[in-house]
C-alpha cells in the first residue's frame, strides 16, 4: 500500500470514528506539520500507522482538555509525540504560556505519559535523526521481535550509555559495563561507527582505536 492510500485511509479512519470536539479538532489541527511528520518520519520508520492516534485527548492537571499532536499506544505503552514549531511555542510564547506548558508535560509524565516533543525544523530537514532518537525511544518499550532486534536493542543501550559518558567511552568500558569480551565490545563499537552513531578517535598519528565519540550531528541533537 501506498503512503498516500496509507494516509487517507488513516485520518478518514479517526473521523469516522469521532463526533463532536474530538472530530472537529482532527479536522482543525491536523495541519502541515503533522501531515509532514507521518510522511517523513514516521511513514519511512514504521511503515503503517497501527496504534498511532492523531490530535489525541488528554486532560492537563487543570482538568482541562488538551490535544496532543499523536499518541502512540501499543498495549500499555503510552507515548504523545508533539511537533513543534519556533513561532507558537518560542517565539510568541508568553510566561504564562510557557509555564503552563511545562506543568502540562510534568503532569502527563505524573499519569503515565511519556511527551516526546520534535521540532518542526528537524522533522522538515533532518528528518533522519527524528527516526533514529525515535528508534531509540521506541526500542526501551517494543518487544524484540528476533536476533536482529535484540542486536539494534543492545546497540541502543550502549548509544544511551555512551551518551551518558559525555559522549565518549573507551573499549574497556563498554566491556566491563556490559560484561562483554573485549573483542566483541570492539566490533559492536565498529558496527556503530559504519552506522554513523559513533567516531573512533585515533591516537596519534597512528591507526589505534584509543576510543569512541558520539557522531556530532547525532550529540548536537540530544543536545
Amino acid at each position: 500500500m501506498s503512503y498516500e492510500h496509507a494516509y487517507e485511509e488513516f485520518i478518514q479512519y479517526h473521523l469516522d470514528s469521532r463526533t463532536g470536539e474530538r472530530r472537529g479538532r482532527l479536522e482543525r489541527g491536523h495541519r502541515h506539520a503533522e501531515a509532514l511528520f507521518l510522511q517523513k518520519v514516521w511513514w519511512p520508520m514504521r511503515g503503517d500507522f497501527g496504534d498511532l492516534h492523531p490530535e489525541y485527548e488528554v486532560l492537563d492537571w487543570r482538568g482541562r482538555s488538551y490535544f496532543a499532536d499523536f499518541a502512540f499506544k501499543p498495549g500499555a505503552v503510552r507515548l504523545l509525540i508533539e511537533i513543534k514549531g519556533y513561532a507558537a511555542h518560542v517565539r510568541d510564547m508568553d510566561r504564562q504560556k510557557y509555564s503552563n506548558e511545562l506543568n502540562r508535560e510534568t503532569f502527563l509524565c505524573a499519569m503515565g505519559y511519556q511527551v516526546i516533543s520534535l521540532a518542526y525544523d528537524d522533522v522538515e530537514q533532518h528528518p533522519e535523526l527524528c527516526i533514529t532518537l525515535l528508534r531509540m525511544v521506541l526500542s526501551r518499550y517494543m518487544s524484540a521481535a528476533g536476533p536482529v532486534d535484540k542486536i539494534l536493542l543492545a546497540e541502543k543501550e550502549i548509544m544511551r550509555f555512551v551518551i551518558g559518558r559525555s559522549g565518549r567511552v573507551r573499549p574497556r568500558d563498554i566491556a566491563e559495563y556490559f560484561q562483554l569480551d573485549p573483542k566483541t565490545a570492539r566490533k559492536t563499537l565498529n558496527r556503530l561507527c559504519e552506522k554513523g552513531w559513533l567516531n573512533a578517535v585515533i591516537h596519534g598519528t597512528g591507526v589505534r582505536k584509543v576510543g569512541y565519540e558520539v557522531a556530532r550531528n547525532i550529540l548536537d541533537y540530544w543536545e
